[in-house]
């Protein structure tokens, strides 16, 4: 199996070096632009620096460029019948690749989106957490944490701008920086403040949970956060953003009672990502994909194989419980 990578951030790097490591990968085909690029081909074996013609000969390719540079890449490699994983969690981004569905449906090609730790991670915690119940009622997705510095621009910059949310089976517009609720993270992220942001979750989500009255999402912020959001950044984003985490909260019916799931993982935002990225590429490429066409990974891969997968690679998702007082 031949799988490209373009970007050699910090999470195309990392999934170039996890591809690379995989027996079931013959090359891992590089793609980006400075020395970043050059780096990986150097110094990990059965990498190599590609063009756009040897991407098109791929079984797959995972596009790990900042949010907003996809959809021209990602319609050259439809066009190629290239199956394409996007890390992309921009919801503008992730709405144009979404209207590629018919197109890709069309070429019997999988163009898989959000594949990161949130969304990506989150999605697929909240299809597992519906088998546990005969009606789905409900998804809440939080996150704490950036990746590299592309991440943390636009994670900075989610909470200025207009959060759609699913509220009563129907699209409401909600202000960034709005809907403070408290949230409960895995250990050792513990608990913070989080609000309603350009988040891309409720249109991955929805599709999987058409008859749920509400699917949302939110990002923690401090005070600082919310009164900066629609300005740069005050200073440069670091290269790593250390310890992250996610969390969902699903809610439905049991028996004829209402019930709730909820699971999370705490993490390096970045690795995660690059390791979520790296096995639905993996998956894709072996023809795991459920159907063709553009859809996020709830819909793409069957969620237990695929948690299962991401435990031995390091990531470890996390079912909360609790005792009533």
């Amino acid at each position: 199996m031949r799988i490209g990578v373009v970007g050699t951030g910090a999470v195309g790097a990392r999934a170039a070096r996890m591809l690379a490591a995989d027996s079931g990968v013959e090359s891992v085909l590089v793609s980006g632009h400075g020395p970043g690029a050059a780096e990986v081909v150097r110094t990990v074996g059965g990498t190599v620096a590609a063009g756009l013609a040897d991407l098109r000969r791929a079984d797959a390719v995972v596009l790990a460029t900042p949010a907003g540079t996809h959809w021209p890449m990602a319609v050259q490699l439809l066009r190629a019948g290239v199956a394409t994983v996007s890390v992309s969690d921009d919801p503008s981004e992730v709405r144009g690749l979404l209207a590629l569905d018919a197109a890709a449906r069309e070429r019997r090609v999988s163009l898989l989106l959000g594949a990161a730790f949130s969304p990506g991670l989150t999605c697929v915690l909240a299809a597992h957490a519906a088998a546990w119940f005969e009606e789905v009622e409900s998804v809440h997705v939080a996150r704490q944490g950036t990746g590299g510095p592309a991440c943390a621009r636009r994670y900075h910059a989610a909470l200025g701008r207009t959060a759609w949310v699913w509220t009563n089976r129907a699209w409401v517009r909600r202000h960034g920086g709005s809907g403070r609720e408290l949230c409960w993270f895995p250990d050792p992220v513990g608990p913070a403040d989080c609000y309603f942001g350009a988040l891309a979750e409720p249109q991955l989500l929805v599709p999987v949970f058409p008859a749920a009255a509400a699917v949302t999402a939110r990002r923690a912020a401090d005070r600082q956060d919310r009164l900066t959001a629609r300005l740069p950044m005050l200073s440069p984003p670091h290269p790593e953003g250390g310890l992250g985490a996610v969390r969902v909260a699903v809610c439905g019916r049991l028996q004829a009672e209402s019930a709730q799931r909820v699971l999370g993982a705490a993490h390096n935002p970045g690795a995660a990502a690059a390791t979520v990225a790296a096995a639905a590429a993996l998956a894709v490429g072996r023809g795991e994909a459920r159907r063709w066409g553009a859809m996020g990974l709830a819909e793409a891969l069957a969620p237990l194989p695929f948690l299962s997968e991401l435990t031995e690679r390091g990531v470890n998702p996390v079912l909360f419980e609790g005792a009533g007082l």
